[in-house]
C-alpha cells in the first residue's frame, strides 16, 4: 500500500448550546491535538451563511490557529477565490506566510461556498466564474513572485513569499484545471463522492510538471469518525447524519448531538441520499477504520488523506482523531 499523510479538515463547526467562542476554541485545542499526534496540516474551510459553520473569514482564522501552533501547516481549504480579490487574498495570505514562515498553505476554489442569494451579495458574477478562476490564480502566482516588484500593483506583503497553491474540486473540472497549471489537486470526497475517481484518472493523465510541483499530488478529504467500539463510532455518527439532512433539507442550524435512532429523523429516500454523499466515511473502531483506509488507499493510491470529524462531543473528536492516527500507522 502506498505510503500517505494524514491531514485535518476543520469545518470549524457551530453546536446547540454553545457559543461560536467555544467554536474557535474547540478547533484551536483540535490543532494544538493534530499538531502533537503528527497530523501534517489543518486545513479551514470558508462558507457564509451558514449558522453550522463559522469559518467565513477564513484568513482570521487561519491566523489565530497558526498562532496557536507551532510546527503544523496551517491554511485553506478552500478560500473561494471568486468571492475576493486576488489582490486582497495575496496580502491576507502574505501576512500569514511573514507571520508563520513556512507554515501556510493557501487551498482555492471556484463554488461560493453558501445560496444563491449570499453569493450575489458576496459580489460574485456566475458568468465568469470559469474564466475568472484561473485567471485569479495566475494573478496570485504573480502577486507572490519576485519579478512582480517591478509591476505597478504589488502584493505587500506576499511578494517573494513561499506560499504553496493547491487547486480544490468537487468534480472534474479543477482536474483538468489543477492537472494544466502543474499544481496539487485537493478533491471534496466528504461530501461530493461521485466523480472522485474519474477526477484523479484525468488528474495524473494529463498532469503537467511545474517547477515546484515537478510530480501530480493528490489530496482526498474524507469524513472519518472512529471510538473505542463500531457501536460508539456508529453512534456519534449521527451528527454527521443530521448535518448532511439539514443540508437536504436547506436548513442551516448548528450541529445536533447524536439521537438514539436516526431512522426516526430521516426518511427512506433521505437516507439513499445522505448515504450516497458519504460514501467515503470511515466509521468504527481502530480495527475497523484501518481497514477501511487501507481499502481506500489501495483502489485509490493517493498522497494525502484529509480528514474531517462531524462529531458533537468535543472530547470524543479528540479521540477520534487519536484513533485515527493509530489506526494509519500501524
Amino acid at each position: 500500500m502506498k505510503r500517505f499523510d494524514l491531514s485535518v479538515l476543520d469545518l470549524a463547526p457551530v453546536k446547540l448550546h454553545k457559543t461560536i467562542s467555544d467554536t474557535f476554541d474547540d478547533s484551536l485545542d483540535l490543532a494544538r491535538h493534530a499538531e502533537k499526534l503528527g497530523y501534517k496540516r489543518f486545513w479551514l474551510a470558508e462558507h457564509h451563511n451558514m449558522a453550522s459553520i463559522a469559518s467565513s473569514a477564513t484568513s482570521v482564522l487561519i491566523g489565530f490557529i497558526a498562532n496557536g501552533t507551532k510546527t503544523i501547516r496551517v491554511g485553506s481549504g478552500g478560500v473561494m477565490l471568486p468571492n475576493h480579490s486576488s489582490l486582497v487574498i495575496a496580502e491576507q495570505f502574505g501576512t500569514l506566510e511573514s507571520l508563520f514562515p513556512k507554515r501556510i498553505d493557501l487551498g482555492v476554489g471556484r463554488a461560493p461556498g453558501t445560496d444563491g442569494l449570499t453569493a450575489k451579495a458576496l459580489g460574485r458574477n456566475p458568468m465568469i466564474i470559469n474564466e475568472q478562476f484561473p485567471r485569479q490564480i495566475l494573478e496570485l502566482q504573480q502577486y507572490f513572485s519576485v519579478e512582480n516588484a517591478n509591476s505597478a500593483v504589488r502584493a505587500i506583503p506576499g511578494e517573494g513569499c513561499d506560499i504553496p497553491i493547491y487547486i480544490l474540486g468537487s468534480s472534474t473540472d479543477s482536474a483538468w484545471l489543477a492537472a494544466e497549471m502543474g499544481l496539487p489537486y485537493a478533491f471534496a470526497g466528504h461530501f461530493a463522492p461521485q466523480m472522485m475517481e474519474s477526477a484523479f484518472e484525468i488528474y495524473r493523465e494529463n498532469y503537467k510538471p511545474s517547477e515546484e510541483f515537478p510530480e501530480p499530488y493528490i489530496i482526498a478529504c474524507v469524513n472519518g469518525i472512529a471510538a473505542e467500539t463500531d457501536e460508539e463510532a456508529n453512534r456519534l455518527s449521527g451528527t454527521l447524519y443530521q448535518m448532511f439532512i439539514n443540508i437536504i433539507r436547506n436548513d442551516r442550524k448548528p450541529y445536533s448531538p447524536p439521537v438514539e435512532d436516526i431512522d426516526s429523523v430521516w426518511n427512506a429516500m433521505e437516507k439513499a441520499h445522505v448515504m450516497n454523499m458519504l460514501r467515503y466515511s470511515f466509521i468504527g473502531s481502530e480495527e475497523s477504520v484501518k481497514k477501511q483506509f487501507a481499502d481506500f488507499q489501495k483502489q485509490f493510491k493517493v498522497d494525502e488523506i484529509m480528514v474531517t470529524s462531524a462529531i458533537y462531543d468535543h472530547a470524543a473528536r479528540l479521540k477520534s482523531y487519536e484513533i485515527i492516527r493509530n489506526a494509519t500507522d500501524s
